[in-house]
């Protein structure tokens, strides 16, 4: 679609283009819930060329997604979410080399532990990749921690889990347990292992920067969200 406004405005937390309300794909006013938010979508349109391109756009992406998908019926949204606690990247190590076991470990361990505490739970560790059954109250108690996020936290959510495949990393971030940079450089573990030791890849490093772009834009909507 061609660029067809002029001026980018807000009002009442909404974005408006030469006078004309934005709406979602599903045709609902585009309202987002704080003024931070509402300011750092408005930025994005501002910042459209001559042709508007959604892929350049993360923060209405998701703004739209709390809308149209999520909000209508959030639990079901929160539930699939909520799987990746049976096979949470955390609890599956490597069996070698001993520095990847060591690494893994000191970037693991923490937030395990602190999920470990904050939901009274036990996880189950192994190495390897064959599946491993979590406690069922585990499993129940990290699914009641995220369905009962709201429509926009689970939007902001929702990358973070499937990017990093772990669900305590997500909640981490959610909390504010351990810094972006932090819960990034440990759902990267295994990858920046196998560059350090095979080298770089033209399109795995391609991969990982698109990965990152969509992982920043999470957190920017949800640093907006706490203002």
């Amino acid at each position: 679609m061609k660029r067809f406004w002029k001026n980018v405005t807000v009002a009442d937390h909404g974005i408006v283009l030469d006078g004309r309300p934005v709406r979602t794909p599903g045709r609902v006013p585009l309202l987002l819930p704080t003024d931070a938010l509402a300011e750092a979508v408005a930025a994005e349109w501002r910042d459209v060329g001559d042709t508007l391109d959604p892929r350049r756009m993360p923060l209405t992406g998701l703004a739209n997604a709390a809308i149209d998908r999520i909000a209508p019926d959030p639990l079901p949204f929160a539930a699939g979410l909520a799987r990746y606690a049976e096979s949470d990247l955390l609890c599956y190590r490597a069996e070698d080399p001993p520095e990847l076991v060591a690494r893994q470990a000191a970037a693991w361990n923490p937030p395990l532990e602190w999920a470990t505490m904050r939901y009274d739970v036990h996880f189950t560790v192994t190495a390897g990749i064959v599946p491993v059954e979590q406690p069922a109250a585990t499993v129940a108690r990290l699914a009641d921690a995220i369905a009962t996020r709201d429509a926009w936290m689970l939007a902001a959510l929702s990358p973070v889990v499937t990017i990093a495949g772990s669900l305590i990393l997500a909640l981490v971030l959610a909390e504010e347990a351990m810094t972006p940079d932090a819960i990034w450089a440990a759902a990267q573990i295994d990858e920046d292992w196998q560059t350090e030791r095979w080298g770089e890849d033209t399109l795995a490093t391609a991969a990982t920067a698109a990965r990152r772009a969509e992982y920043d834009a999470a957190v920017r909507f949800l640093s907006a969200l706490r203002e």
